[in-house]
């Protein structure tokens, strides 16, 4: 399988990757970090005319039709310089509003860079399950409204639309609510990668169906299945710019006249990260080729698969990054401790190792049979 990028993928991230150098170096991130917003307007308008917001918008509403190869570029490159801007939620909410079908204008304005959207994935009491759902959604003719809680919206306070799950008449189905709708309660906080997240309380709050009668679950598992797969793309920037960065620092920090670096048992623990690190972009690159496969199992297996891999990536290399910096690896002044918090938040997202290896085998296409795995 050639996962060459073309020379259009190769020119869109040198542009993405020199904006981000110039404009959204570790010290200029920091400070919208620290602001009260937390995100950035400009940064906002730059990703709009760089045409990220566009990329992954069907050509019928304006954008450019990306696929999960093209977003696995941007991803990792976002990954690599801590962007903390809601892109990863509105990319996840323009795979929603595409699935369902009937929400051009929205598709518009969100390629544009004019709305923000985030999917509510978690209730307060499911843990990973995201079809164990108390939200409800009660119809009055063409009109509905939602009851229930969602919890750890990312960048929900920021979203001016969110895409909802609630069950009604006993099947999953998906809202759109507007920020403005009457009845709605957000309780916004930070989370520990620097980022924003939000709790939502519905009450009798009117929103609009997307989607046909019967479609809510499958579009629902699939957008889940698209959110993880740009989740463990954006890791692969991060790993690769923790690796970097302690390769840097080891051979700076000397212990008994010379640098660290130059101990054979380190080299080794380096070369350790790197091969962790290799092995969770191959699996990434074979999520990419899976996603689009109209087989839900085949896309599951190989959705999960590479979150279990990335996720064991991500503890390990962050772990050892942190040992080989030393003390500096715990501050906030070094890049490091960041990569690692946002590689840590990831693992978590959607289902940890242990989820994701008992979806795994939970598959019907997994089975072990006289000590052989088919």
């Amino acid at each position: 399988m050639d996962f060459t990028l073309s020379d259009e993928q190769q020119q869109f991230r040198d542009a993405l990757r020199r904006y981000l150098d110039k404009e959204y170096a570790f010290d200029a991130r920091q400070r919208i970090v620290a602001s009260e917003a937390g995100v950035d307007e400009k940064h906002w308008r730059a990703f709009a005319e760089l045409g990220l917001l566009a990329l992954p918008v069907p050509e019928a509403q304006g954008g450019f039709d990306g696929g999960p190869v093209d977003m696995l570029v941007v991803m990792q490159e976002l990954g690599r310089a801590l962007v903390v801007e809601p892109y990863w939620a509105t990319a996840v909410g323009i795979e929603a509003l595409r699935l369902a079908a009937d929400a051009g204008e929205l598709l518009e304005r969100a390629g544009r860079g004019e709305i923000r959207l985030a999917v509510a994935f978690h209730e307060p009491h499911a843990r990973y399950d995201l079809f164990d759902l108390r939200t409800s959604a009660n119809a009055d003719g063409n009109r509905f409204t939602l009851e229930g809680t969602k919890s750890m919206v990312q960048h929900g306070a920021q979203a001016d639309h969110w895409i909802v799950p609630a069950r009604i008449d006993g099947e999953v189905a998906l809202f759109i609510v507007d920020k403005e709708a009457a009845n709605v309660h957000i309780a916004e906080y930070r989370t520990i990668d620097g980022q924003h997240a939000a709790t939502l309380t519905f009450d009798k709050t009117p929103a609009t169906r997307l989607g046909g009668r019967g479609t809510g679950a499958a579009i629902f598992e699939r957008i889940a299945d698209y959110a993880t797969f740009l989740l463990c793309a954006e890791a692969l920037g991060a790993l690769d710019a923790l690796n970097r960065a302690t390769v840097d620092y080891a051979k700076e920090r000397e212990q008994f006249g010379m640098p660290i670096a130059r101990f054979q048992v380190l080299q080794h623990r380096m070369v350790d990260m790197l091969i962790h690190a290799e092995q969770a972009r191959s699996i990434t690159y074979l999520a990419a080729a899976r996603y689009p496969d109209d087989d839900a199992a085949t896309r599951a297996r190989a959705i999960s698969a590479a979150k279990v891999r990335v996720g064991q990536a991500a503890r390990f290399v962050g772990q050892q990054a942190v040992q080989l910096h030393g003390g500096m690896g715990m501050t906030n002044e070094l890049p490091a401790a960041h990569w690692f918090k946002r590689l840590s938040i990831v693992e978590t997202t959607l289902g940890d190792v242990d989820h994701h290896l008992a979806r795994f085998a939970s598959l019907p296409t997994f089975a072990i049979t006289e000590g052989r795995t088919a």
